[in-house]
C-alpha cells in the first residue's frame, strides 16, 4: 500500500464504535488499525464479487469512472481485461453505425 494517507472524518452508529474501540483494546491497535483494517479487507472482498464487479464495469463503460479507479477496484488484470472489452465494443459499435 502507498505510503500517501489522507484524513477522513465520517459519522458511524456509537455502538460500531464502542465494538471497534473494545477490539483495538484486545489486539492492543488503535481505532484506526481495526477501520483500516476492516475497510482493506471489506474492498478486496468487494473486488470479488461477481454482481458487483459487473457493476463497477458498467459504470467504467459509462466513462462513469477512471482507467485508475477501476483498477484500484478490480486490480490490474481485470481492469486491463475490461479495458480490452470496452474497445471492442467502441469499434462494434462504430462498425455497426458505419454500416447503417
Amino acid at each position: 500500500m502507498g505510503g500517501d494517507k489522507k484524513r477522513v472524518q465520517f459519522r458511524a452508529p456509537g455502538r460500531l464504535i464502542d465494538r471497534t474501540d473494545a477490539l483495538a483494546d484486545v489486539l492492543g491497535e488503535t481505532r484506526t488499525d481495526i477501520l483500516v483494517t476492516a475497510l482493506r479487507e471489506y474492498l478486496q472482498e468487494a473486488g470479488h464479487d461477481d454482481a458487483l464487479t459487473q457493476e463497477i464495469a458498467a459504470a467504467y463503460y459509462d466513462d462513469e469512472i477512471a482507467f485508475e479507479q477501476l483498477k484500484a477496484l478490480v486490480g490490474a488484470e481485470e481492469a486491463a481485461n475490461l479495458r480490452v472489452l470496452k474497445r471492442q465494443l467502441d469499434e462494434e459499435f462504430v462498425d455497426e453505425v458505419g454500416e447503417v
